[in-house]
């Protein structure tokens, strides 16, 4: 299957393989921190999307919030969710805007689909375009030395009758600038069981390449992967909170 044709297949059950996950503690979490690190100004353009929780959290705290995504089904699904935002179909790899932005956010993990280090350096680049002075960038990324091949994780759900399961992995060989992000679902229905595998190729960076390729337009500050508080990054684990300030 290719890369793009999970999610555009099965661009219905993605709120589904996404259910274990706390939206609104994302979304506050950054919010938190674009007080302290930015300014007053609510534009906000979120980069692949998705479905478009996050975006429904940031408009209801009062933001003037957007998305982008390079699958239309998902984008259809997110304006049904927030009617009074504005969806586009671009990459965000080399996306534009109409206003400078406040803040730019990239959850999940997203911007490993840069799939890169060329395209990484264009989307660092278009969001630093898109910024206002002192805007801020925030994402989550994954560091490429610390990642485990045999760590997935799993979740269920029941819908519709039907019982889904849900895996989700990195994998990375050990050097080079590719890693790839595992996925498997099975759904069963009056017991019959249908399954999906797919594997997206992804960017791979550690943190102090990533540090490097943002520092020429940002003020970076990397701090752990915990919603629930601010705390710096150790300098060991594999999994950061990046908020970068427009130079």
């Amino acid at each position: 299957m290719s890369t793009n044709a999970l999610y555009t297949d099965l661009s219905g059950y993605y709120d589904l393989m996404c259910a274990d996950i706390d939206y609104q503690a994302q979304s506050n979490s950054v919010r938190r921190l674009h007080q302290l690190f930015g300014s007053a100004g609510k534009d906000h353009l979120d980069l692949a999307c998705g479905t478009g929780p996050h975006v429904r959290h940031f408009i209801d705290f009062g933001y003037h919030s957007r998305g982008l995504d390079i699958n239309q089904p998902m984008l259809d699904m997110a304006q049904l969710r927030c009617p009074e935002a504005q969806f586009s179909l671009q990459d965000m790899c080399a996306f534009q805007v109409a206003e400078p932005l406040d803040l730019i956010t990239c959850f999940l993990y997203s911007i490993h689909y840069s799939g890169a280090i060329d395209r990484l350096k264009a989307c660092i680049a278009s969001v630093h375009h898109a910024l206002r002075d002192n805007g801020v960038f925030c994402f989550n990324a994954v560091d490429k030395n610390q990642i485990d091949n045999n760590s997935f994780a799993r979740h269920t759900v029941e819908h519709d009758g039907s019982q889904f399961a849900f895996s989700s992995g990195w994998n990375y060989c050990g050097h080079g600038d590719k890693q790839s992000l595992r996925l498997s679902i099975e759904k069963i229905t009056q017991g019959v069981k249908q399954s999906w595998e797919d594997e997206h190729p992804m960017v791979a960076v550690d943190f102090i390449e990533l540090q490097a390729l943002l520092q020429p337009y940002f003020e970076v500050h990397v701090f752990e992967h915990d919603y629930e508080k601010i705390v710096p990054w150790n300098g060991l684990s594999g999994n950061g909170l990046f908020v970068c300030v427009k130079n």
